[in-house]
């Protein structure tokens, strides 16, 4: 006996049952994957970044993007929704409804158990592909730790940083902007504690 065919879905009837849902999708090679909720402390962190970044970048041109903001990956297809999104040049979205960011600047993504090893492994090679992507940073939400990638001139992309300190902030250069994890983890709670 066989399984009987899963469906494949186009990208056309993905954008139409996102626009729809009450919950976020993503898409990849005419699959859907369901996007879980977050704990608690991966909203801290979220939203810590979010303040942090969006203080700095506040009088300049830079946008900073929520976890609302879709982004495509033109040359894989890949549909999905990064926890920030900060885009420094003149935005540009592709014709869906509502429309898909094509050019972050710098992406990152809060890590969960369930995400971490997509988020550092296949979501990143993806991610690659994007070509006005410079940098990349995951961050912890059980402990105090952020790696940042930086794409090199030659394209190769390296660890730049990876810092589990308190005391420490980490530079990015893309955005002309310092993330301190103080600020990053304010009232974050970790297990442990």
């Amino acid at each position: 006996m066989s399984a009987a065919p899963k469906h494949k879905w186009t990208v056309e009837e993905y954008l139409t049952f996102e626009r729809d849902s009450e919950i976020r999708h993503e898409y990849l090679d005419g699959e859907v994957f369901a996007m879980a909720g977050a704990s608690e402390n991966h909203i801290l962190v979220t939203v810590n970044t979010l303040a942090s970044l969006g203080t700095q970048l506040r009088k300049r041109p830079s946008k900073v993007y929520a976890t609302a903001m879709r982004v495509k990956v033109k040359k894989t297809g890949l549909y999905t929704y990064p926890d920030v999104v900060i885009v420094c040049d003149t935005p540009q979205f592709n014709d869906d409804t509502p429309a898909s960011l094509l050019n972050p600047t710098l992406i990152i993504e809060v890590l969960s158990a369930t995400t971490e090893n997509y988020d550092r492994g296949k979501k990143f090679q993806h991610y690659r592909k994007l070509d006005s992507l410079k940098e990349y940073v995951l961050i912890a939400q059980d402990s105090p730790r952020i790696e940042h990638y930086v794409r090199q001139n030659d394209g190769r992309w390296l660890l730049f940083s990876d810092v589990s300190e308190l005391d420490t902030a980490i530079e990015l250069p893309s955005i002309s902007c310092t993330l301190a994890l103080t600020d990053v983890y304010e009232k974050v709670i970790f297990e442990d504690e």
